[in-house]
């Protein structure tokens, strides 16, 4: 059974990704509740605003931004999220999945809570996926480590990526396999 998270809890070691929304849409101009770090928070009956400079890991959160604009400048910016929205999240179970839009050369992660698919995603801790998006983003930005392939850059970049995301095999590991063909 999911948890129910509401005013009093949705801080404790959740994860959700809230959308971005104007300004002008905050129910209220006095917040609900003002943290030490300057980020503001608007409660209503079905979620919560938080008006913020900084988006990603908060305290013991992993909060994240849906952009409008993919903008990634730390101005502050409104989002919205309902309390069914928020996801349990710790250190130590499997709770993540891997997201990459090789159009846009981006990469996510996302809760096991927000599968949408009927696809059985490779679930990894909180540190696996790190690790993971990590070297995922180095194989999306740079092209020095695929000198010693014959394969064309931008499919060689998906085989090796999709193998990070879809299987327990380490970078070395797909790329050795590779190189081997």
């Amino acid at each position: 059974m999911a948890k129910e998270y509401n005013k009093s809890n949705f801080h404790k070691h959740t994860f959700c990704v809230f959308t971005e929304v104007e300004l002008k849409t905050v129910p209220s101009v006095i917040p609900s509740y003002k943290s030490k770090s300057g980020s503001s928070y608007y409660f209503t009956e079905t979620g919560v605003y938080r008006l913020s400079n900084h988006w990603g890991r908060a305290a013991n959160c992993k909060w994240r931004l849906q952009n409008r604009n993919n903008s990634k400048n730390q101005h502050y910016r409104l989002g919205f999220a309902l309390w069914t929205e928020f996801q349990t999240d710790n250190d130590t179970e499997k709770l993540y999945y891997i997201e990459v839009d090789f159009d846009t050369n981006t990469v996510n992660y996302q809760h096991k809570a927000n599968l949408k698919t009927a696809a059985e995603p490779t679930l990894r801790t909180a540190a696996e996926t790190e690790k993971r998006i990590k070297q995922i983003r180095n194989l999306l930005t740079t092209d020095s480590w695929a000198a010693y392939y014959s394969m064309e850059i931008s499919a060689l970049r998906e085989v090796v990526i999709l193998q990070l995301i879809h299987t327990q095999k380490t970078l070395q590991q797909i790329k050795s396999a590779l190189i081997n063909e």
